[in-house]
């Protein structure tokens, strides 16, 4: 069920991921090295170059691990390899860049992982179809090709919500996975598919060829609010509880580091935060810097300034994973989202809180 874009510039990733596949094998402890010594957590993101999930990757740019007192090492998902989640749940890394919605799907299958951060109110996705599938609206899907990331992946329940939230069955259209980046733009340039649900950068190169257009914005906190009735917390942060229970101080610091970082997208421009970000990352065979800047303006919509798990995103997520059938049982929400490290976090530096945090019933 992972939230993996395909990579961008793979060779790129492949070198940023270099430094840290070795601890994604094996078991994983936060390493502290003897007391008083600086933490280490190994934190796998599902796309460190998509705007998606660019907090994680800006912390680092920013300094804020070191100065919050926290060894932060990045990796990312690579196409058919294990996700994030996953890697998480395993023990493989400590922590996982990955969406909320993970956390009710472990309930419900017995696990107990929690998010610890919330770092987005909307998926960051678009649906991009073209002029010749006629498709407005998830009420047109009916008898279309729909591009996912890969089945069972976050864009692949989204795509099945939409539907269902219309009347339109899955038997009625058909989902093929089309990765993201280059294979996804070719999948609606060839005709193999008339629409594709996919994420920045790779939007704003779809349109800047024009192969698409947007028919269904779920890329900012107002888009996947009007679409799917209610704020749908998407990038955070997750963690095993029994980790997290044991880990508290160090979770505190990482919170503390992408708390400040939210702050700091909330009261920096599309442009400061292109940036601080690394080269590769802003400008590639898909984008220019400008393309990447302008994409992030039209979508910075989608985090949140305070990291705080808003009101009704819990509910907004369990209704998506029931009637798509990922879950069929009771969940308590109360046990897959805390607010506890955001608070402190934002109580620490003085940072005036904007979001309705949820309660334990989401």
């Amino acid at each position: 069920m992972s939230r993996r874009p395909v990579a961008v510039a793979a060779s790129v990733l492949t070198v940023l991921a270099l430094g840290a596949v070795s601890a994604c094998s094996g078991n994983s402890s936060a390493s502290t090295g003897g007391s008083g010594s600086t933490p280490t957590i190994k934190l796998m993101a599902g796309g460190l170059d998509k705007q998606i999930y660019l907090p994680y990757q800006l912390a680092q740019q920013l300094g804020f691990y070191k100065k919050y007192g926290v060894n932060v090492q990045l990796s990312t998902e690579q196409d058919g390899g294990v996700g994030a989640e996953e890697a998480m749940a395993s023990g493989q890394v400590d922590m996982a860049g990955a969406w909320y919605n993970h956390t009710i799907e472990f309930q419900a299958k017995g696990k107990a992982v929690e998010d610890v951060i919330q770092l987005s109110g909307a998926p960051g996705e678009r649906e991009m179809c073209t002029t010749k599938s006629k498709v407005h609206s998830a009420a047109d899907f009916k008898g279309k090709t729909l591009g996912v990331t890969d089945l069972g992946s976050g864009t692949d329940t989204l795509t099945q919500f939409l539907a269902a939230k219309k009347g339109i069955k899955t038997s009625q259209f058909h989902r093929i996975g089309v990765g993201s980046g280059s294979t996804a733009i070719a999948a609606l340039q060839n005709g193999k598919v008339d629409c594709v649900m996919t994420t920045q950068p790779t939007v704003a190169a779809i349109q800047k060829k024009g192969v698409g257009a947007s028919a269904i914005d779920l890329a900012t906190t107002n888009g996947a609010t009007a679409a799917m009735g209610g704020a749908y917390p998407a990038a955070s942060v997750l963690a095993r509880t029994d980790w997290v229970d044991s880990h508290k101080a160090t979770v505190q610091k990482v919170v503390d580091a992408l708390v400040a970082t939210m702050h700091w997208i909330n009261t920096h421009s599309a442009a400061d935060i292109a940036n601080k970000l690394p080269a590769s990352f802003v400008s590639n065979q898909l984008v220019t810097k400008a393309d990447y800047i302008a994409a992030l303006n039209e979508d910075k919509g989608q985090f949140l300034p305070d990291g705080l798990m808003p009101a009704g995103g819990p509910k907004t997520s369990l209704a998506t994973e029931k009637l798509v059938g990922n879950v069929k049982g009771s969940v308590d929400l109360g046990k897959t989202f805390t607010n506890d490290f955001a608070v402190q976090a934002n109580k620490t530096e003085g940072f005036k809180t904007t979001t309705t945090p949820a309660g334990p019933n989401g």
